[in-house]
């Protein structure tokens, strides 16, 4: 388990609540909705597309492309002093959605544009693991 010491715990919802429990099984869900067929990420009550309100959770590849990125220098705060220099990154899942994240497993100078990249798990308590991603191992 990493030393989360400090840093703000996400405190799942009702909305986020299964994707927060498929992080913590090392699982990263997301939403498609059974109208439209759309995937979504961030969780909602109802497809951003259709407006439809039968949603499911599903399983992602985990596998993603860097969209944009920043590498982080200052921490911003006490408990992120020792992980600088690290980067946040806007990834685009294999399913379509984007989401904020940040790489790991290489240095902060190897992150590209495009680059793919797939979802692992930083365990910070018994019962919330966030997702980061790392350079892909394999391209299919």
């Amino acid at each position: 388990m990493t030393n989360s010491q400090g840093k703000p715990i996400p405190v799942p919802t009702l909305e986020t609540a299964p994707y927060w429990e498929g992080c913590r099984q090392h699982q990263l869900r997301i939403q498609r909705c059974n109208d439209c067929g759309q995937y979504q990420f961030f969780p909602r009550l109802y497809c951003s597309k259709c407006f439809g309100e039968r949603v499911d959770w599903v399983n992602a590849t985990g596998r993603a492309s860097v969209v944009s990125f920043t590498v982080v220098r200052r921490p911003v705060s006490p408990a992120y002093a020792n992980e600088v220099p690290y980067v946040v990154a806007l990834v685009r899942l294999e399913e379509g959605p984007q989401m904020m994240t940040n790489i790991i497993g290489c240095a902060p100078e190897e992150v590209k544009i495009g680059m793919i990249v797939e979802v692992v798990f930083d365990d910070w308590t018994e019962t919330i693991s966030i997702p980061k991603f790392r350079p892909a191992e394999t391209v299919p």
